[in-house]
């Protein structure tokens, strides 16, 4: 029996799937979170195998959720399940720890497929991501220049693109403002921007945001 987590802020969504995961004889949903602050305590109290994460959470962060659920579990291993299909955010979350990556636009029974092959210890991506890692990988990821960003670099960058304060990143990532500062800083000299526009326009050229 596989034990799963769900990990995503919608209700009906987490309902959406424990419901089609319940019809399945060797998976059983064990835990579900809206934060990733609910879903590390849930691990301490269950044994979950999988856990299906979206990145995108309100006031909160799945891609740093990844690296955080499997301190604190051990061999748990993490399907992303999301509605990023740019191929920089299944980079990033593929660099936090994650098994697996699928966009919500996939069919249900991919994602099925997807939670077994992920506890079986293989990795799997949606078609389209598939082929932009391999495309990023041939040109040795010189294709965007955040590739040059760390997981959390890259969130926070997100986060700022998405108009979040100082503070509401810090919050969300359990952070001070003063490390998140430091972030912004080193995310500049990275990325060679110069001003928060040239940051903006950069995260709206690589898919991080819409203008």
């Amino acid at each position: 029996m596989i034990h799963i987590l769900l990990l995503d802020d919608h209700a009906v969504v987490r309902a959406g799937y424990r419901k089609l995961i319940a019809q399945e004889p060797d998976m059983q949903v064990v835990a579900e979170a809206a934060t990733s602050a609910q879903a590390c305590e849930l691990v301490r109290q269950q044994q979950v195998d999988v856990a299906v994460v979206d990145l995108s959470l309100k006031g909160d962060s799945g891609l740093e959720a990844i690296p955080r659920l499997r301190q604190r579990c051990p061999g748990l291993r993490v399907l992303v399940f999301t509605m990023h299909a740019h191929h920089g955010f299944a980079l990033q979350a593929l660099r936090a720890g994650a098994s697996g990556y699928l966009t919500k636009d996939s069919d249900p029974d991919d994602m099925l497929e997807a939670i077994r092959l992920v506890h079986q210890g293989r990795r799997i991506y949606s078609g389209e991501i598939a082929q932009a890692l391999l495309a990023e990988h041939g040109q040795h990821e010189a294709h965007s220049p955040l590739t040059q960003l760390t997981p959390r670099e890259f969130e926070v960058l997100r986060l700022a693109a998405h108009g979040q304060s100082t503070d509401q990143i810090a919050g969300a990532l359990c952070l001070s403002p003063k490390t998140i500062h430091n972030n912004m800083s080193l995310i500049r000299q990275k990325l060679d921007a110069h001003s928060d526009f040239q940051l903006l326009r950069l995260a709206a050229e690589h898919g991080l945001v819409q203008l």
